[in-house]
């Protein structure tokens, strides 16, 4: 299964980046095989509809899992869309084998609605 993880850099071995539309890059992780690339986030720095771009990214890579720390509307409602898993990163959680470990064992909570918690997250 390839899921992807909001990082901090477009790096492999990045911290995991709480936002979704404005995080620097994703990680796509191939739970098989272990493989992992990075991949920036060509949405970083648009001036409007970075959430939608972002998802549409992913979509576009094949992911069929996302994990975050919190989803824009317009994002969370294109990835569902598109049948994506949903997963929210605990704030004290920046590690990627860490996040990769809880997605496995079934411990991170799905997101089912956007989780901007009132702030503009993209």
């Amino acid at each position: 299964m390839k899921i992807a993880i909001t990082i901090t850099a477009p790096q492999t071995d990045a911290p995991a980046d709480p936002r979704f539309g404005r995080a620097a890059a994703f990680c796509v992780i191939d739970t098989d095989s272990g493989a992992r690339e990075a991949h920036p986030n060509p949405a970083l720095e648009a001036a409007s509809g970075a959430g939608v771009r972002a998802a549409q990214t992913l979509i576009d890579l094949g992911v069929e899992a996302v994990i975050s720390g919190a989803y824009g509307p317009k994002a969370h409602q294109v990835l569902a869309a598109a049948g994506l898993g949903l997963y929210l990163a605990p704030a004290e959680v920046k590690e990627l084998d860490a996040l990769i470990e809880r997605f496995q064992s079934g411990a991170l909570a799905r997101a089912e609605t956007a989780t901007n918690g009132g702030h503009a997250h993209a």
